[in-house]
């Protein structure tokens, strides 16, 4: 059977160089990736699941917000990821947020976001690194424990900006060491997981890859009528004996 096909949204501005990462990590876990820009056609109906990436802040217009000064805004991208988060979860196709995209994940379902988190979670470090310098903890009992485990986590951050009021059917699957929302997730399909950091940049990690596996897996279930969320806890049952 063919690989599920992954529609991947990037920003305009610096796409380019994160698209090959991407398309890297989605083969590697038993996918194909394509990419979507907001100025080009970006048909749900063409794919198998979704990953909302990383880049441009979301305007708040989009969520009651006030809108502060140091915001890159691409209203075009906003249009178009949130169209593709309503249309992926109307046709139960599994979605992968990553930081942007987790937040867009949020907001679509009807949360909200705080624009100076580090303001907010004043013990939280602020980094701006692609390393894993940033120390995340999951919580226990989540999709993201099955998948990654539950020990401490170490992570990349870009960002200002974090969820604060969840979304419609989202719970929290990871904090940092000062509370800050790290990861998020729906419980049941389509399968749904944001993570606030970049692991397209941590493919080295089986703990990153295994969050691109089990989009691929949901996406090959929901293509083959199985329940997804039973087929993403098959593959940790499988790591969970290796």
């Amino acid at each position: 059977m063919s690989r599920p096909v992954i529609g991947v949204t990037t920003s305009r501005k610096s796409g380019w160089r994160v698209f090959p990462l991407m398309r890297l990590n989605v083969w590697l876990a038993g996918g194909q990736a394509v990419r979507w820009v907001a100025t080009r056609p970006s048909d749900v109906n063409d794919v198998d699941g979704v990953i909302i990436g990383g880049g441009d802040d979301i305007s708040p217009d989009l969520y009651g917000g006030k809108l502060i000064t140091s915001a890159t805004l691409d209203p075009a991208r906003d249009d178009m990821e949130r169209r593709v988060v309503e249309e992926a979860f109307s046709q139960n196709k599994p979605i992968l947020g990553i930081c942007r995209g987790s937040q867009m994940l949020n907001v679509a379902l009807g949360g909200n976001l705080d624009q100076d988190a580090y303001g907010t979670y004043l013990k939280s470090r602020k980094y701006w690194t692609i390393l894993p310098r940033k120390v995340v903890q999951v919580e226990p009992g989540t999709r993201l424990a099955r998948l990654a485990g539950t020990a401490p986590m170490k992570v990349n951050a870009l960002h200002s900006q974090a969820v604060e009021r969840l979304g419609q059917g989202l719970r929290v699957s990871a904090r940092d060491q000062g509370g800050m929302i790290q990861a998020i997730e729906r419980t049941s399909d389509p399968v749904a997981i944001g993570v606030q950091w970049h692991p397209e940049h941590l493919f080295y990690a089986h703990r990153q890859r295994a969050l691109f596996r089990a989009l691929v897996c949901a996406a090959a279930a929901r293509r083959e009528g199985v329940n997804q969320s039973a087929a993403v806890r098959e593959i940790q049952e499988t790591q969970e004996a290796v």
